[in-house]
């Protein structure tokens, strides 16, 4: 594996970019402040622009050749509508999670099919990873669609693997894929 951080992405409706201190508001406005966006996340809505604004900070000083975290910003308006990130990575199994989010203004439309597809292609062409594998609440199904549409594989259900914020067992889906499958 070469680790080569998060470096940018251009496709023809997205550009995925490291975030900057600048995208604090978009992602207030556009996803991080939504109950509905975060429903079936494990973090809850963000109450203010200054909460956004120190998780915004955090992640641009915490950019190294290590961290896959992307912006995705919409090329027709230049304003970031979501994230796409890798996290967990082991450098001995080459393996890896990926989450994401965006705005509602924006489901239904492919553009996270579009942003998983480019991480994922990055991820196993140019940095070199076997396998990358990503979670969703069996609640969201969309999330799945999501994950079937670029070629990741079911592999199961996890049953009660997390306690929801609002104190339910939730069970999560396992999708993943890997390098041989390409």
């Amino acid at each position: 594996m070469q680790h080569k951080g998060t470096k940018t992405i251009e496709m023809v409706r997205l550009k995925l970019r490291k975030f900057e201190m600048s995208d604090s508001q978009d992602m207030f406005q556009n996803w991080a402040n939504d109950p509905e966006v975060c429903r079936y996340l494990s973090w809850a809505p963000y109450g203010s622009l200054t909460a956004v604004q120190l998780k915004m900070k955090e992640w641009v000083e915490d950019y190294y050749s290590d961290t896959y975290r992307w912006a995705i910003e919409l090329n027709s308006t230049r304003q970031v509508i979501g994230s796409i990130s890798i996290f967990g990575a082991d450098d001995k199994k080459q393996a890896c999670e990926v989450g994401y989010c965006i705005g509602t203004a924006w489901w239904g439309q492919g553009i996270m099919t579009e942003a998983l597809r480019a991480v994922l292609h990055y991820m196993f062409y140019e940095v070199g990873f076997h396998r990358i594998q990503a979670v969703h609440d069996s609640r969201n199904v969309a999330s799945g669609r999501v994950m079937q549409k670029v070629g990741m594989q079911y592999e199961g259900i996890l049953r009660h693997a997390t306690i929801s914020r609002d104190g339910i067992y939730v069970d999560y889906v396992v999708y993943a894929k890997l390098s041989t499958d390409l």
